[in-house]
């Protein structure tokens, strides 16, 4: 073997992130915790003030059983213009110009104490707690009584060392409204190849 292959076979032996793809974990990603409402899950903050999300099921009407574990959250919008989020520091940053993956659970619930509107989920990339950077998801309105799996994937356009979780509005309307969505089993965040 000459020198120059056996340095390239060094190379390979001391990067092998170089080939393999990156992923990250959340903290608590299918939300345990005790059921109650307006109580935060573990590795989480609140970022609306005095607005925290529920850990169902068994609170305000809601008894879907959880997807994944023993509890989820659900995050509601009121027609105040208030909406709740949630936020945390990632393990690793998300890195600037990268292509993510990933996939989450998601339902709605039409008998959650008359917040019962169909709304959407957005995911904000932040470079500080609860700064709200760059959307990075914005999933459609979520109709469904039952847990369906949505794969999102985004580009960052910088370095996000922090994740936000917000309930919103639908789309194309222009008041605000008592909703719900409730959220649960948030995958690995993956590398994925740009087109």
């Amino acid at each position: 073997m000459n020198s120059r292959t056996f340095l390239f076979f060094l190379v390979l032996l001391f990067t092998p992130s170089l080939f393999v793809a990156q992923s990250i974990q959340l903290a608590n990603a299918s939300f345990e915790g005790e059921h109650s409402d307006a109580t935060m899950p573990q590795e989480w903050s609140a970022c609306q003030k005095s607005s925290t999300p529920d850990i169902l099921p068994g609170s305000w009407g809601v008894y879907l059983e959880p997807f994944e574990g023993n509890s989820y959250i659900g995050l509601i919008t009121r027609d105040d213009g208030s909406y709740e989020s949630i936020g945390q520091k990632l393990s690793t940053p998300i890195q600037g110009q990268e292509c993510y993956r990933f996939s989450v659970e998601l339902a709605h619930s039409n008998t959650y104490a008359n917040y019962n509107l169909p709304i959407r989920l957005r995911i904000w990339g932040a470079t500080s707690r609860c700064s709200k950077d760059q959307l990075l998801v914005d999933s459609p309105s979520v109709k469904h009584f039952d847990w369906k799996t949505y794969e999102l994937e985004f580009v960052s356009e910088a370095e996000y060392p922090y994740i936000i979780i917000e309930a919103f509005y639908a789309k194309g309307v222009y008041f605000p409204y008592r909703g719900n969505i409730l959220v649960d089993g948030i995958s690995l965040i993956r590398t994925c190849p740009r087109a």
